[in-house]
């Protein structure tokens, strides 16, 4: 297992299309909370949201994230599982042993795939938070608009990822594309690193000596109290960049993630960096079990292994 597999990839595309379809109704919800307005707390956004759109309001723009953030994660789990695998071998140690894992070795690992991500995943995301946040009250709150342009804004801006992608490119150009990457790199590079490397350590410390690799129960545990921490922790860099993507619509609202920080603080206090909060670290649970179960099991099949193997 020394050379650079494919297996990581393809069961990394498995995993991530798991955590879509887990993680897209809290998602959205998560996207109201922080770049819309009157929603209110958690509980009462879900409301708003059934209320208003129905079910299916919950899975807007879900089709976009479930094509592509699929082989968003095949790339990030395979960057990571071969870095770290060429570094363990690079410093001559057993890569394959038990409890071989360092420190080291799965902090730049995780930046690697942190950085990969951010290039990949950066039109992802804002295809997905400009087709999420397609709501009235977004509309009003931020625009101030009279009452014939909102009754008009009950016609989608975009009718599709498709649409979106085409309108951001012929007014905003390819570089309106990555809006808000300074945002997500400063997000996503330290929280792979808390997603990572706790995913690790916890499966490492939860699985008995005796076991040759760890059970489907502690990777499900593990996958989703790594990705608890690790959306937990992003949560005022996640509110930034998601103020920083929704912007754009009709107008420019912030000039960078700066100005986004201190307009942000000056309206509404040092609380709107933590807006989301509960609804991300729930989230980011069921979602990241998902994706390891997802990447492991696939993995313990394209292997043809009787035992689950750690990345």
């Amino acid at each position: 297992m020394g050379s650079f597999q494919l297996e990581d990839f393809a069961a990394g595309w498995i995993g991530g299309a798991a955590s879509v379809i887990v993680g897209h109704p809290l998602d959205t919800v998560k996207t109201r909370l922080q770049a819309g307005v009157n929603y209110g707390n958690t509980l009462s956004c879900i409301r708003t949201v059934y209320r208003r759109e129905s079910v299916f309001g919950f899975f807007k723009g879900m089709s976009f994230p479930l094509a592509s953030i699929a082989v968003y994660n095949s790339v990030v789990f395979g960057v990571f599982s071969n870095t770290q695998r060429f570094l363990s071998q690079h410093h001559a140690r057993e890569s394959e042993a038990r409890g071989s894992h360092t420190l080291s070795d799965l902090l730049l690992a995780s930046m690697v795939a942190g950085v990969v991500s951010v290039g990949l995943g950066a039109p992802v995301d804002l295809i997905k938070i400009r087709l999420q946040m397609q709501t009235q009250p977004f509309q009003e709150g931020n625009l101030g608009l009279k009452p014939r342009t909102v009754a008009l804004g009950v016609q989608p801006v975009y009718q599709g990822p498709v649409h979106c992608i085409a309108t951001i490119v012929r007014t905003e150009g390819l570089a309106g594309m990555y809006r808000g990457v300074g945002a997500m790199l400063l997000r996503d590079v330290p929280g792979y690193c808390l997603y990572f490397i706790p995913y690790v350590f916890l499966n490492d410390w939860i699985t008995p000596e005796a076991c040759t690799g760890p059970s489907p129960c502690a990777v499900w545990l593990a996958g989703g109290l790594a990705g608890a921490i690790s959306w937990g922790t992003a949560t005022p860099m996640d509110v930034v960049k998601s103020r920083l993507q929704a912007d754009g619509v009709y107008f420019n609202k912030y000039k960078g993630i700066l100005d986004c920080i201190s307009q942000s603080y000056r309206k509404e206090g040092l609380k709107v960096f933590f807006r989301g909060i509960t609804v991300n670290t729930v989230r980011g649970f069921p979602m990241s079990a998902a994706m390891f179960l997802g990447y492991e099991l696939s993995l313990q099949v394209l292997r043809g292994d009787h035992t689950v193997t750690s990345p």
